[in-house]
């Protein structure tokens, strides 16, 4: 049931733009080119003329079409007005491109161009965009519907924020905000790593904020839900095994959990649907979580938009996050789909997702895991155990482990602290862990890319 001001008028198809993730880098571009793709071919369903805006030629979503005009542009709102001048769409969607495209059409909003020339904003509102990314105003909602998050604050001064971390505690999170593919976030640990990240690694001050967050060590967790404003469709709960602060990008994502208990589950899913109908999220949305080791659930944050392991858990689940979010954008909600508040049942298969670096092929890069993602690609392997599953995953991803079900790794004495947490992860995983101290090298030939400080050796 779409939209009346989308109908077809003087039997001419209505055209929507859709903005894509801009150009290929890390954390912005082929991560999203899945949904965005996904996308097109919904809109085009629903008798729409789709007008693509995005320089990425790598894309499928750039490729040549029948009701589908590419702009080979920047996402950017200088280009995209230029676009909005040509085609003279009726709407646009910003929800397919990550964060690149969300910032552009707030600012298309913030200056009026949208306005002008009477173009919709279809699904999440630019109001609601903007509370998820404003730390002030997601606090003040998180409050008051109940929602637990790290203590947080956003800060435009040196001297502001190293007063709120000690009012905080150390360790904390430190990011820009409006913060592309996790680039420039780093946690530390005291008041001389804060100083030195607040002088070289950013620009703070009153119109570039600086997010200060607690940081809480436990188990990540992630979802990725569909919202028409009313009700929530979660497909799919996913555990990280990395430690908290690596990105979740860089990290190997797992469906179902394999550790958080049933308990925590349903608060997941409590947490989920109140954050989808409290911050009026129409469409796709991605939520990491944290389970302390007390097994209390804190929200990190909230993405209202399609994220990159939508094509994961898409895939894992047979069902296609992307066709069910286009359709509650334009005006069928979740009730007439049949996903109204509902859960899809756990598989009897597992998946995993496990990501791929080009350490060896990018000279000089810190192999170190970090909050900032350096990952090129992924991978995905699924079986009845989770064991080969991830087997798989990590093979196809580029790690050559010639010993079925071990993992080897060697690491220096003073890495052994921050080592155990990810070990213990795999033995839950079903691994065999043979570790072995003083070197400071990993044995990669044998075992993964992770969290723990140290040079890599010879290549996969």
């Amino acid at each position: 049931m779409i939209i009346n001001s989308l109908k077809p008028k003087n039997n001419k198809k209505q055209k929507v733009i859709l903005l894509g993730s801009g150009a290929l880098s890390i954390g912005q571009a082929g991560e999203f080119d899945y949904s965005g793709s996904q996308a097109v071919k919904a809109l085009q369903e629903e008798n729409l003329e789709v007008i693509v805006v995005n320089p990425n030629i790598a894309s499928v979503q750039t490729n040549s079409d029948i009701d589908k005009k590419v702009y080979l542009y920047p996402v950017t709102p200088f280009w995209v007005q230029k676009v909005i001048e040509q085609e003279k769409p009726v709407g646009i969607i910003s929800s397919f491109g990550g964060q690149t495209a969300l910032n552009c059409v707030i600012e298309l909003h913030k200056s009026g161009v949208l306005q002008k020339y009477g173009v919709e904003v279809l699904g999440t509102t630019v109001d609601s965009l903007e509370m998820s990314e404003n730390r002030d105003l997601f606090a003040a909602k998180m409050k008051e519907i109940n929602v637990p998050i790290p203590a947080s604050k956003a800060v435009s001064s040196v001297k502001e924020a190293l007063a709120v971390a000690e009012e905080i505690g150390y360790p904390v999170l430190v990011r820009p905000s409006f913060v592309l593919g996790g680039r420039a976030m780093e946690i530390v640990a005291n008041r001389e790593s804060l100083t030195t990240y607040l002088k070289n690694a950013v620009e703070v001050d009153k119109d570039r904020p600086v997010l200060v967050d607690k940081y809480i060590v436990g188990r990540e967790v992630e979802v990725d839900a569909v919202c028409d404003g009313k009700s929530v469709f979660l497909p799919g709960i996913m555990e990280l095994v990395e430690r908290t602060g690596v990105h979740s990008g860089d990290s190997i994502s797992v469906y179902p959990p394999f550790s958080i208990s049933e308990d925590v589950k349903n608060v997941i899913w409590e947490y989920t649907r109140k954050l989808g109908i409290g911050i009026g999220i129409v469409g796709l949305f991605n939520i990491q979580f944290i389970v302390d080791k007390d097994d209390n659930v804190f929200i990190i944050e909230v993405n209202p938009r399609a994220s990159r392991s939508v094509p994961f858990l898409s895939k894992s689940t047979g069902i296609s996050l992307v066709d069910i979010a286009i359709k509650v954008m334009l005006g069928e909600d979740l009730a007439r789909q049949g996903y109204a508040d509902r859960v899809l049942p756990e598989k009897d298969f597992h998946y995993v997702k496990a990501p791929a670096f080009s350490f060896e092929k990018l000279s000089g890069m810190d192999a170190y895991l970090s909050p900032e993602m350096k990952s090129t690609g992924e991978a995905i392997g699924y079986d009845r155990s989770l064991k080969r599953a991830l087997y798989k995953a990590l093979q196809a991803s580029g790690v050559k482990m010639k010993e079925y079900g071990t993992v080897m790794v060697t690491l220096a004495d003073e890495d052994k602290e921050e080592a155990l947490p990810l070990i213990r992860r795999f033995y839950e995983l079903g691994f065999n862990i043979e570790a072995t101290v003083g070197t400071g090298v990993f044995l990669k030939e044998h075992g993964i890319r992770t969290s723990i400080r140290g040079k890599i050796s010879e290549g996969s």
